[in-house]
């Protein structure tokens, strides 16, 4: 009998309703786990997505500091894409983390034991929460500590693209695209296992098999037996090319990238439109978070802006706006109006600033 049931008289009853610290925990770290090894990252619409991040987040405005400089934010920009958070340790420039590991109060991180990337092997450091820059996306209530990446949040899509790519190479590998079988009478100097074999990859090249129509004499085949046979594969019935289309526009959406900006009869207004969306609903709330964890870490206010770098706006529209505007201001001037009328009149249309 164990030492607790010896000194109250009964024995412990444990929790079942698997929200315990060790259920969280390892749901934590299976979450943690599955996020980093998606083999959708392997595919090169996952890396156009990334690569879109890396340069819309380093073309952004930073202000407020000078420790988040270009090369971080591309950094950040990639782990974020590919991993859902970005770890930073604040010295006099930031260091990027490779493996981390924290301790958190009411689910705030604490403190972080982290490994500083270094030639030869890393070296694991501890540090304060306030000496980290943790940049996290969508995390799970039950882990608010964790960011999740878009592949993560679209584990199924991701295991489709990858999947239906793999199998396109391999048939454009070892299918016998273009190639035809050509029949020829019975001969016993050819092995057709070895033959068979040797359709493997052999593209455009014409191929000879024994004939199937010969009579019991060893005859020649009739001459319609002799029509060439070809052995290029099929795919239209699998919808194999329209499947992966579908699953690689279904990716680029979870990256906030518009699938039609990659269509081949895409015109100029149709991509200035994708870049406008990608910049102003994707990556700038990103940059309004990283902003605030860096103002929050920092002692300064930070401002991050990607829509004005990247010229995610309608120029002709803010032109008409603001011909619209200095006429209202000339009118309101002519008619003597009050100022502060004319002020809160710009504040109700959002032209305050």
């Amino acid at each position: 009998m164990g030492l607790w049931q010896r000194l109250i008289g009964k024995g412990e009853t444990r929790s079942a309703s698997g929200t315990g610290y060790t259920s969280q925990i390892m749901a934590a770290r299976q979450a943690y786990i599955a996020g980093r090894t998606g083999l959708g990252e392997l595919t090169a619409a996952v890396q156009t997505c990334v690569t879109l991040w890396e340069s819309g987040l380093s073309l952004a405005d930073v202000q407020g500091t000078s420790l988040l400089t270009r090369f971080d934010m591309a950094i950040a920009a990639r782990a974020m894409a590919l991993r859902g958070e970005a770890v930073f340790l604040i010295r006099d420039r930031l260091i990027p983390i490779v493996d981390w590991d924290l301790s958190t109060r009411d689910g705030i991180p604490r403190a972080y034991r982290v490994s500083v990337p270094e030639i030869g092997g890393g070296r694991s450091e501890t540090a304060l929460a306030a000496e980290v820059l943790h940049f996290r996306l969508a995390p799970d209530p039950g882990a608010p500590w964790a960011g999740q990446a878009p592949l993560r949040r679209s584990q199924l899509t991701a295991g489709l693209l990858h999947t239906l790519e793999a199998a396109l190479a391999e048939v454009y590998e070892n299918a016998p695209l273009g190639s035809q079988v050509v029949p020829f009478p019975e001969s016993q100097d050819v092995d057709l296992e070895t033959l068979g074999h040797g359709f493997r990859g052999r593209r455009g090249r014409v191929m000879l098999r024994e004939s199937v129509n010969v009579t019991a004499a060893g005859g020649p085949a009739p001459t319609q037996d002799w029509r060439p046979q070809d052995v290029t594969p099929d795919l239209q019935g699998s919808m194999a090319v329209q499947s992966l289309a579908e699953a690689r526009g279904a990716i680029f959406a979870a990256f906030g990238v518009l699938p039609a900006m990659f269509a081949h009869n895409a015109q100029g207004p149709l991509v200035r439109e994708a870049q406008r969306h990608l910049a102003q609903w994707q990556l700038q709330p990103i940059a309004q978070l990283m902003a605030e964890e860096c103002s929050a870490k920092l002692a300064s206010p930070v401002t991050i802006d990607v829509v004005r770098p990247a010229q995610a706006f309608d120029a002709g529209g803010r032109a008409r706006a603001f011909g619209a505007m200095v006429q209202a201001l000339t009118q309101a001037k002519e008619a003597g109006l009050d100022p502060q009328a004319v002020e809160d009149s710009l504040s109700f249309i959002d032209w305050a600033d």
